[in-house]
């Protein structure tokens, strides 16, 4: 049996959503991802044109909704899907999830948002978007919006080098998002950061300085460590047949996210470990769209050491 505490899965060694989401409102929680139509300040030229290089034509959302059907529908429509798998889940969280869900007025937000908060069930909203776009006002709203809602703002950093900032066209600088960091906690708003492995160029070493520095450099309460996935139609193709990009795998991945687990604080949530992708748009890794497999060899290997989330945490 494990002993760690935030759990109550023996072969769980880590502080899991659902964990946390159980913990928070008593029984299973899901989220149902959306499309609310925003667009990316480093796509349509507000600080640059083409978006990060891998990205999809559907941003960071491909199993959202469809940007095409209004956002009540939207929800509805993911809810009745998800119910396939989850019949008896009565309560979700509204997940924006497609590009950078702040980048417009504040008045375009709240319609957006306000769509969907009051749909029957929903007891929360996360918001993905990025650090440069969090102005005053914005920032206000959504402090207001943490009054009324379980909310949790996700943030991309991808990495803390800026020379691979700067090869995948992120468009913003590391303080950038410690300053956006701050902002959002000075209103007690939940923060999830999200880091990508296996960007062009990086080491191990490299990742594990990203996660090391995320975690004493900002006051995060929740992480998304994410595998990055070749897709078609992304300018990341250039980088792979030029010889820039080496995609892991597997047993370097989980070996990896295991390095990393130990690093991060134990009261930290762990929002993902691996992700999903369209099977007919992902060049590589194939591995990763076995992602029970992945998730059982980490817990495997977690188990193997005899180690936890935390064990050699950053901040101690």
């Amino acid at each position: 049996m494990t002993t760690f505490q935030y759990t109550k899965d023996p072969n769980k060694r880590y502080h899991t959503w659902n964990y946390a989401l159980r913990q928070q409102f008593g029984e299973k929680v899901f989220k149902v991802p959306l499309d609310g139509g925003f667009d990316c300040p480093n796509r349509d030229g507000t600080v640059a044109h083409g978006g990060c290089t891998f990205c999809s034509v559907s941003g960071s959302g491909d199993f959202a909704g469809n940007r095409i059907d209004p956002l009540p529908i939207q929800f509805q429509k993911e809810v009745q899907m998800m119910h396939q798998k989850w019949p008896n889940v009565t309560k979700y969280i509204a997940y924006f999830q497609n590009f950078t869900n702040t980048h417009a007025p504040v008045e375009e937000l709240r319609h957006k948002f306000e769509q969907v908060v009051n749909e029957q069930g929903v007891v929360g909203i996360q918001i993905a978007t990025r650090p440069d776009c969090l102005p005053d006002d914005v920032v206000d709203y959504l402090a207001e919006l943490n009054q009324r809602y379980y909310l949790w703002v996700e943030l991309g950093l991808q990495t803390i080098h800026e020379e691979t900032s700067q090869l995948i066209n992120r468009a913003h600088d590391y303080q950038t998002y410690l300053t956006g960091v701050e902002k959002l906690r000075k209103h007690n708003i939940n923060i999830c950061t999200h880091l990508i492995n296996g960007l062009p160029g990086e080491s191990v070493e490299m990742m594990l300085e990203s996660t090391r520095r995320m975690i004493l450099d900002s006051d995060i309460q929740g992480v998304k460590l994410h595998l990055l996935h070749l897709m078609k139609n992304t300018k990341m193709v250039r980088d792979y047949h030029e010889g820039r990009l080496e995609l892991m795998d597997q047993d370097t991945y989980v070996n990896l996210i295991c390095d990393q687990l130990e690093m991060i604080p134990p009261e930290i949530i762990i929002h993902r470990l691996t992700g999903d992708a369209p099977r007919d748009t992902i060049i590589g890794p194939m591995w990763s769209l076995k992602k029970w497999e992945v998730l059982n060899a980490i817990d495997h290997e977690m188990k193997q050491r005899n180690t936890f989330q935390g064990a050699k945490n950053s901040r101690k």
